[in-house]
């Protein structure tokens, strides 16, 4: 195989200039999967990529399984820069800062152990999920293998699992990852009780009277999780010990504050990091409750998804045909089942932690709100998600600014949403949308226009909240997070006035 000497080689100093000179060739990729189950108690499986908590929970859940999972550093702007050196140009943001990631975390444990790179090849693999779009996701693979080659890991493996082929990945084959259905109902336990424990965050820190305190109690929480994960305990219980600690925070919950949903790209909107410019902290420290999307709605999506394709082949079946397409039927039957699994785990791990108000993404309702103005048949990035969280936000009242965060050049996001998006606010005015784009640099403009979509979201905010009347006695109960009133004002604060009128607390 060639190899392209027309890039710059690691070096420590930064400095070399000895690729100047040497002419170009064509780079191609060359695939290690030689991993065996004999590999298993000498191998550190990373990974990484999702919120800070959730990489945390899936690591513990697991190593439960018998491997050694470690997941990544939450990716910064060391981790881009890294992603820039030693990836192609005009890759987008996640590319660049969870690649680039991945290479300063081997740089950094061959700095700190003195181990070869032959030896990190040897110990060390990267799992990740892979798939197709009409974007560059079905390219990061080879864009982490050709970095990692030219950062000086040459051979390391990277293996993947198709995010859109459901909990039956399994291979018998012994040289292979044996992605089973008990590691992707793991993996999805962990996942959905990181979105609720998300969730409930978002709602309490805004509110906190002691700064930090809720970060601590989410810490507790984690520990109790980790724990229950790793010894094999009730989750169930798990989460209602979690509830009593994060009970114990003290809030001040009649501030009125803009209400902002944070949506768009996957990765964009997930990251907690620099990877948005810290997106969520700075709304919250200009004075926001964030709305975040959780995973969940992305593994919804993918099955409303698969649903939808078998669909669409039993209409493009002969009307006149005697047999049964029993694939078509198994499938749709194996979605059933894991919508009906997903609903079920959510609901007991969200009612015991105390997450009353939230309901499960839709995505079959989400699609009708949705395709008057997107058509269903354009997959990739999002489908309709983005264009219906608008139109149900609106609809509903459900938050006073809806930011769709996306990196720069993003097609299904920027090209295809964006685009429908100026037909949806141009039918309705009063929606407060903004979309914007991430790319490594440029935080300062970023940061300016968000708080010049969140000073309309603050006023309208307030103004909703000083169109109530405070009653003279606010009885405690509201300001626990366990009380979790519902209304048709968007603010938190303006619903518990409310909800004390109403009820006659």
């Amino acid at each position: 195989m060639s190899s392209c000497s027309g890039i710059k080689p690691h070096d420590d100093s930064n400095t070399s200039l000895g690729y100047l000179g040497r002419e170009a060739t064509q780079w191609r990729d060359t695939i290690n999967k030689s991993y065996t189950r004999a590999d298993k108690k000498d191998t550190t499986i990373l990974f990484g990529g999702m919120t800070i908590l959730q990489d945390k929970l899936v690591m513990s859940a697991l190593q439960s399984l018998g491997e050694n999972y470690v997941a990544l550093p939450n990716p910064d702007f060391e981790s881009f820069r890294k992603g820039k050196a030693f990836g192609n140009r005009g890759q987008c943001n996640p590319t660049y800062f969870t690649v680039g990631n991945l290479v300063k975390y081997l740089q950094n444990l061959q700095k700190e152990t003195g181990m070869s790179s032959e030896e990190i090849v040897q110990k060390y693999l990267y799992v990740t999920a892979g798939g197709c779009g009409p974007c560059r996701f079905g390219m990061y693979i080879t864009e982490y293998r050709k970095s990692l080659k030219d950062a000086g890991f040459e051979g390391f493996r990277i293996m993947s699992f198709q995010h859109n082929e459901g909990i039956f990945q399994a291979k018998n084959d012994e040289e292979s990852m044996n992605f089973s259905p008990t590691f992707f109902m793991t993996l999805i336990k962990s996942v959905i009780i990181g979105d609720i424990i998300n969730l409930l965050t978002y709602k309490m820190r805004p509110y906190e009277i002691e700064k930090g305190s809720t970060d601590e109690a989410v810490e507790k929480c984690y520990e109790i999780l980790r724990d229950a994960f790793m010894q094999k305990k009730n989750l169930v219980l798990a989460m209602w010990q979690c509830r009593k600690v994060l009970e114990k925070v003290k809030l001040d919950r009649l501030q009125p504050k803009a209400k902002v949903m944070v949506m768009g790209e996957f990765w964009a909107a997930m990251t907690e990091g620099d990877g948005n410019y810290n997106l969520h902290k700075f709304l919250e420290a200009e004075g926001a409750e964030c709305i975040p999307q959780p995973i969940m709605s992305r593994l919804m999506l993918s099955i409303w998804e698969a649903e939808y394709a078998a669909g669409k082949v039993e209409d493009l079946e002969d009307g006149e045909m005697k047999s049964i397409d029993f694939s078509n039927v198994k499938t749709k039957v194996m979605m059933k089942l894991a919508k009906a699994a997903v609903k079920t785990y959510f609901t007991l791990y969200a009612k015991s932690a105390g997450l009353h108000d939230y309901e499960i993404p839709n995505i079959e309702e989400l699609s009708k709100l949705s395709k008057l103005y997107y058509p269903l048949d354009a997959e990739g990035g999002e489908g309709h998600l983005e264009v219906a969280h608008l139109l149900e936000s609106v609809k509903h009242n459900l938050s006073h600014l809806v930011i769709s965060v996306k990196p720069f050049g993003c097609m299904p996001s920027s090209a295809v949403s964006d685009g429908i998006q100026s037909l949806v606010t141009s039918h309705y005015p009063s929606a407060n949308f903004l979309s914007i784009e991430t790319s490594g640099e440029g935080a300062a403009n970023f940061y300016s226009r968000v708080q010049m979509a969140l000073f309309k979201a603050k006023q309208s905010a307030k103004e909703e909240f000083e169109a109530l009347e405070i009653p003279e006695d606010i009885p405690d109960k509201v300001h626990n997070y366990l009380y979790q009133p519902k209304g048709e004002m968007a603010g938190s604060a303006a619903q518990l006035l409310i909800s004390i009128q109403h009820r006659g607390l």
